[in-house]
């Protein structure tokens, strides 16, 4: 694994009592899902192929960029704990800089995020570019 660039998060404070840290204005913490994203899609029932998967190129160029610019970068993934080694060779050996993995994320996709921070959520559709502004209609709760 790439050896973390430090990011300095603002301490922040409400009436004496320590809050979450932020960011950096313009920095981002981005969670990369890898396959059929970063790379050909893997199931995990067949965990024999995800050290001969095809990276795209693209993702790696972009998210080596966007490490390099200072932001934070962790792949999380369906895959299980078991594969935790073949896949930190995987990255390692095709170049990608990245801060750490999660592991283990709920299979099946329409993820809908809640969090008491701001979250994006871009899907990936088949080109990994900078990400551009567009407006969309979106859920939220009601105040």
């Amino acid at each position: 694994m790439e050896k973390e660039k430090k990011v300095q998060l603002e301490e922040l404070e409400q009436d004496g009592v320590k809050l979450s840290p932020q960011l950096p204005d313009g920095i981002k913490n981005y969670l990369i899902d890898i396959d059929g994203t970063i790379c050909d899609d893997i199931p995990n029932e067949e965990p024999e192929r995800m050290a001969t998967a095809q990276h795209y190129p693209d993702a790696l160029e972009t998210l080596n960029r966007w490490f390099e610019q200072g932001h934070i970068i962790y792949f999380f993934t369906s895959r299980t704990e078991d594969h935790r080694k073949v896949t930190e060779d995987w990255l390692n050996e095709k170049g990608f800089k990245y801060h750490g993995m999660l592991m283990g994320k709920p299979r099946g996709g329409n993820y809908h995020w809640i969090d008491n921070h701001l979250v994006k959520a871009t899907r990936y559709e088949g080109k990994f570019t900078d990400l551009i502004e567009r407006e969309v209609k979106i859920q939220v709760f009601e105040k």
